[in-house]
């Protein structure tokens, strides 16, 4: 049977994302209705470039929200807008072009065709926005957490402690990035013994990456800690409650994503991706952690900090609730830049196959195994990469937005 033509191709996708649609829809037309009491997300709609960058972010992450479908009780609420598993293979449907049909069916193709294990280009493409949109934000919220936990003491009190944290920050930049992942992401190529062991669940490991995320997943817990501590300290008993409350939540995680011992199985990673996230949390620190100090340094020296001194607050309380608030235009902005190059990183992990799982249909790794047979079959390279530029054009135009209307201000 014939392959169907471009323009259904282009009829039947287009259906598939109805659900992305009518959740975009719905977003835009409650937040330009309510836009005036939205503070900057509202402004954001005031800017044409903002609204373009916006709309490119939420619809691939509305993609990776519905990918697979929304069920409650056995109904499905929401109908998957991946047309097959992405991982299933059809021998027959090796490099098939775009909109060929699958053995004995004339209604159900490959929308965007197979790959050269015959997997369906277009559910790949689809499901991979759920790896993307799962950890390049959190990632990049993690990095922040030991950013600012670390840039703001460094940048107010200086002294020795900002030139060791300076020192170690440079020290990090300085590497070359791509090596750097490498020696993280694998960890058989360092040397038997040199490692401290930790425990890990039931056993001893000595991985890189699992030290680093025992360091690393404090932050958070730390921030908070001393983010309720310094906010209601004329107020013990508001205070005491919030504290024990982010202790105990804060290290059940902790226990979970760090040591995958939570008991209960509500947090936790595969190796794989542990290796992935804690690396992309470590390399991109260092940056925030030197802007955060250069802002601070500014704004120290501002007249509402002297009043805040003036006081009598606390160090932590003014540069959490006086610094940082003043400082959240540009750090909001470098927050949505840094989603951008983590989306990029993971694609060159993926790339050089050192993803999430060597079968993850992961952006980075589909654009690799489409790069084999390119100048053959180009079409299960493309349509990854192109999701790939969709989303960091959005990130780049959401940042130049939010960065138009935060300097109205």
């Amino acid at each position: 049977m014939e392959p169907l033509g471009w323009g259904q191709i282009f009829a039947q996708v287009v259906a598939q994302f109805l659900p992305v649609w009518v959740a975009l829809l719905i977003l835009f037309a409650l937040s330009i209705r309510f836009k005036r009491r939205l503070a900057l997300y509202g402004k954001l709609f005031d800017s044409v470039m903002g609204m373009c960058g916006f709309f490119l972010v939420m619809f691939w992450l509305f993609t990776a929200l519905f990918a697979q479908g929304v069920e409650l009780g056995g109904a499905t609420l929401i109908p998957s807008i991946a047309t097959f598993d992405p991982l299933a293979q059809i021998a027959a449907m090796k490099n098939k072009v775009p909109g060929t049909f699958i053995p004995d069916s004339e209604t159900t193709a490959y929308l965007l065709g197979g790959d050269n294990l015959g997997r369906d280009v277009f559910s790949r493409m689809v499901v991979g926005a759920q790896k993307v949109m799962s950890i390049a934000p959190a990632a990049t919220a993690f990095a922040f957490m030991v950013g600012v936990t670390l840039g703001l003491p460094a940048g107010y009190f200086g002294g020795r402690f900002d030139t060791i944290l300076s020192f170690v920050a440079n020290l990090v930049l300085a590497f070359p990035v791509i090596l750097l992942f490498y020696l993280l992401v694998t960890p058989e190529i360092r040397k038997a013994g040199t490692e401290i062991p930790i425990w890990l669940g039931n056993t001893w490991t000595t991985s890189i990456p699992n030290i680093l995320a025992a360091v690393l997943f404090l932050f958070p817990v730390a921030f908070f800690v001393i983010l309720w501590n310094s906010r209601f300290h004329t107020q013990p008993g508001k205070r005491t409650l919030l504290i024990v409350l982010t202790v105990l939540l804060g290290l059940w995680g902790y226990s979970g994503l760090a040591f995958n011992a939570d008991p209960l199985g509500l947090f936790g990673m595969s190796p794989n991706l542990l290796n992935v996230f804690v690396s992309v949390v470590f390399v991109n620190s260092p940056t925030v952690f030197r802007i955060v100090r250069g802002i601070t340094l500014d704004i120290q020296t501002r007249d509402y900090v002297a009043a805040a001194q003036t006081r009598g607050e606390g160090p932590w309380y003014i540069m959490l609730w006086e610094i940082l608030p003043n400082a959240r235009g540009p750090l909001i902005v470098d927050f949505c830049l840094r989603i951008g190059y983590t989306t990029i990183l993971l694609g060159t992990l993926g790339f050089f196959g050192l993803g999430v799982s060597p079968e993850s249909p992961d952006w980075g790794s589909t654009i690799n195994d489409g790069r084999k047979l390119l100048s053959i079959y180009p079409h299960p390279a493309l349509p990854p990469a192109i999701a790939l530029m969709s989303l960091v054009l959005g990130l780049n135009l959401l940042a130049d937005g939010l960065r138009e209307e935060s300097l109205k201000d």
